[in-house]
């Protein structure tokens, strides 16, 4: 049984990105963190090769969670950082990609603040930049689209409403987080309010990993794009990778 005993000193919580996946991408402040840490909190898609920067001594509990599946309360996830904070750990809350990105960071900061405990924030990579980078594009590019909409295929509810008539126009960009199993709903809201099926969806699997794999699928084939991608993975919708914008004349058309 772990020991809560308090320590002298108080202890205190840092929620931290730990990026989409390589440890070559997370910040050198977090590595720091990690392995100052005396107890990582860690979500379900922190990679081992960013574990293993942890201290020799940390206690290392996963906190994951999977869209549609069983996981942690965040209840009880907010429960453990202030118990191990209480008996005087450094606490290390690691989240996939960057804390304040679908991260449910302010549940978390509400729950420290009500106990009193000290906390800090260290931001990370989220998964749309460096999907992005994978693809070779930019999020944003002018003349095509002056605005990037970071979207999540479901919530608390189940499938997420979005603006879909706004998602839907010609050049726009989105990056969709838990989209995988949303792919069918997504694409028939955005076919519903007009967009046009040949509209570009770049399907970025394990982001940064080395089993990273990229799809260049349209809107219209999405759901059969995404046949047999078993990891983690981003929607980009209105990107293509630059090879096969390149290849694809009639692809570039969609895209300006």
């Amino acid at each position: 049984m772990t020991d809560l005993r308090p320590h002298v000193s108080p202890g205190s919580v840092t929620l931290a990105g730990g990026g989409p996946g390589s440890a070559e991408m997370l910040t050198l402040a977090v590595a720091r963190a990690l392995e100052a840490a005396d107890v990582v909190l860690h979500d379900r898609l922190i990679s081992a090769e960013v574990l293993a920067l942890a201290g020799p001594g940390a206690l290392l509990v996963e906190t994951g969670k999977e869209g549609f599946g069983p996981g942690m309360a965040q209840a009880d996830i907010c429960a453990l950082m202030v118990a191990f904070a209480r008996a005087g750990r450094n606490v290390l809350r690691l989240k996939s990609g960057d804390p304040a990105v679908f991260g449910r960071l302010d549940e978390e900061l509400e729950a420290l603040d009500v106990a009193a405990i000290d906390w800090r924030i260290l931001p990370g990579i989220t998964a749309a930049s460096a999907a992005a980078a994978a693809l070779g594009q930019s999020l944003t590019k002018r003349g095509r689209n002056g605005e990037l909409r970071l979207i999540t295929g479901h919530d608390v509810a189940g499938y997420a409403e979005q603006d879909w008539r706004a998602l839907a126009r010609p050049g726009a960009v989105a990056a969709i987080y838990m989209g995988k199993r949303a792919a069918r709903y997504l694409q028939g809201r955005l076919l519903m309010h007009g967009a046009d099926p040949a509209t570009p969806v770049a399907i970025v699997e394990n982001v940064s990993r080395d089993g990273q794999r990229v799809i260049a699928a349209r809107l219209g084939s999405l759901v059969a794009g995404l046949g047999g991608v078993e990891g983690a993975a981003v929607l980009m919708l209105g990107l293509a990778p630059r090879a096969a914008e390149a290849a694809l004349p009639e692809l570039k058309e969609v895209l300006k």
